[in-house]
């Protein structure tokens, strides 16, 4: 299992009387993009939840950078989410704070001088085509360029892996391709562990090393990309035809 950064080994969680995942186990490797994918309401994002600490699972174990971290304390996961940053759905921007002083938060009493500390935000803010906004307040922004924010400052602190939660929802086409773009970019030059939560086809084709495809809360499906579109499975089949009616927009083309 040597080289398995975050693992799932038979995990389940309930709430209430609700099974969201029933001993559901899959494993992302260093390096590797890894896609969940499922309708809604079968633990994409709950996966996220319990991988940082959030949530606990209630049977199984849980593996993060290479470490079981099953029944870790609220302490313990605070390092670890400084090496495995997460980019909420909502974006989770402070309002009050500019663009730039949403970059820079995170950076906050490192140990890093003013001028390190704007040369990461700057060099950020570039790479995620931000730059314009910096002086800005997350009220005044677009829904896309928020999300588009909200990496820049998950990426401040040079973390390890990213988890990305349903980064194109909410989004007309145009702006979900240029953020699955975005994150490609991020792919390509950072080679970063990361796991992105979606709905969306279109994106997991683009950015899929390995797809794990949850329905009913099990793992109906695990394995490359290629082999997800080759599957004869009916409802597999039937979620990579939902999205055939939109055409895919590629921001590259």
């Amino acid at each position: 299992m040597a080289g398995h950064y975050f693992e799932f080994q038979e995990v389940s969680k309930s709430f209430d009387d609700l099974d969201v995942l029933k001993r559901v186990s899959f494993f992302v490797d260093q390096g590797e993009t890894a896609v969940i994918l499922g309708r809604s309401g079968v633990g994409k994002s709950v996966s996220l939840k319990l991988l940082l600490g959030f949530l606990e699972p209630d049977e199984g174990r849980i593996i993060v950078a290479g470490e079981d971290v099953t029944g870790w304390t609220e302490s313990q996961f605070a390092e670890i989410r400084r090496r495995v940053t997460m980019v909420f759905q909502s974006g989770a921007l402070f309002d009050s704070l500019t663009i730039e002083q949403n970059v820079a938060f995170p950076l906050d009493g490192r140990g890093l001088s003013d001028e390190q500390i704007d040369a990461r935000v700057n060099e950020l803010l570039d790479m995620l085509e931000v730059r314009e906004f910096a002086d800005q307040l997350p009220g005044d922004l677009s829904t896309g360029t928020k999300r588009a924010v909200a990496i820049a400052r998950a990426l401040a602190e040079d973390p390890e892996a990213i988890l990305f939660d349903e980064p194109t929802t909410m989004v007309d086409p145009l702006m979900a391709a240029y953020i699955g773009d975005l994150i490609l970019r991020l792919k390509q030059k950072l080679q970063k562990t990361s796991i992105v939560v979606t709905h969306d086809t279109h994106l997991a084709k683009k950015l899929a090393d390995r797809v794990i495809f949850l329905q009913e809360g099990r793992v109906a499906f695990f394995g490359t990309w290629e082999q997800f579109e080759a599957s004869s499975d009916p409802f597999l089949r039937n979620f990579r035809l939902q999205d055939a009616i939109i055409p895919a927009l590629d921001a590259t083309a």
